[in-house]
C-alpha cells in the first residue's frame, strides 16, 4: 500500500507545468477584465466637450468675489416703489413670517397692526420694533420708500393707506 501510495503522490514534468500556467493565466485573464472594465466606465463619463467642461470649471473657480459698483455720487437718486422696496428687502422675513413678521398678504396677522394707524407703522419700519431692525436692515432706504412699502404691504392685507 505504501508503495501505491508514493507512485499516486509523484508530480510529472507535465503536472507541473499546467499547475504553472494555470496559476499565472487565471490571474492574468482576471487583471485584463478588471482593466477592460475600468476603461470602459472611464469612456462613458468622458464627455465630447471635456476641454469645454475643464475650462468653465477653472473660470468658475478663478472668478472675482465681488464687484465694483461705480456709481456717480451726484446723480439723483432713483425712488423705489413699495413693491420694489418689498422685493428688495421685506420678502426676507414678510413672504416667510420669520421672526413673527407678519406675513404679507395674511390678514389675520396685519389686522391688529393696520388697526393701530399708517403713521405707527412707519414709525416703527423706520425705527425697528422687535426682531425688526430700523429700516429692514436696508439703512439706504428713504422714509419715503419705507412708508410706501409699509403701505404696500398694509394695502395686501385689507388696508387701505396711501403713501405720504
Amino acid at each position: 500500500m505504501s508503495e501505491h501510495h508514493e507512485e499516486m503522490t509523484k508530480t510529472t514534468p507535465m503536472q507541473v507545468v499546467i499547475a504553472t500556467v494555470g496559476g499565472l493565466v487565471a490571474p492574468l485573464i482576471a487583471i485584463f477584465l478588471i482593466i477592460q472594465l475600468v476603461l470602459g466606465i472611464q469612456a462613458t463619463h468622458v464627455g465630447e466637450d471635456a476641454d469645454g467642461a475643464q475650462a468653465r470649471a477653472v473660470a468658475e473657480r478663478i472668478k472675482p468675489v465681488g464687484e465694483v459698483k461705480v456709481v456717480d455720487a451726484s446723480a439723483p437718486k432713483v425712488e423705489k416703489s413699495g413693491e420694489e422696496v418689498f422685493n428688495a428687502v421685506c420678502t426676507a422675513c414678510h413672504t416667510s413670517g420669520a421672526l413673527g413678521a407678519p406675513k404679507h398678504g395674511n390678514k389675520g396677522d396685519w389686522a391688529k397692526r393696520i388697526g393701530q394707524g399708517y403713521d405707527t407703522l412707519v414709525k416703527n419700519a423706520i425705527n425697528g420694533i422687535r426682531a425688526m431692525p430700523a429700516r429692514g436692515g436696508a439703512a439706504g432706504l428713504s422714509d419715503a420708500e419705507l412708508a410706501r412699502a409699509v403701505a404696500y404691504m398694509a394695502n395686501s392685507a385689507g388696508a387701505n393707506f396711501s403713501a405720504k
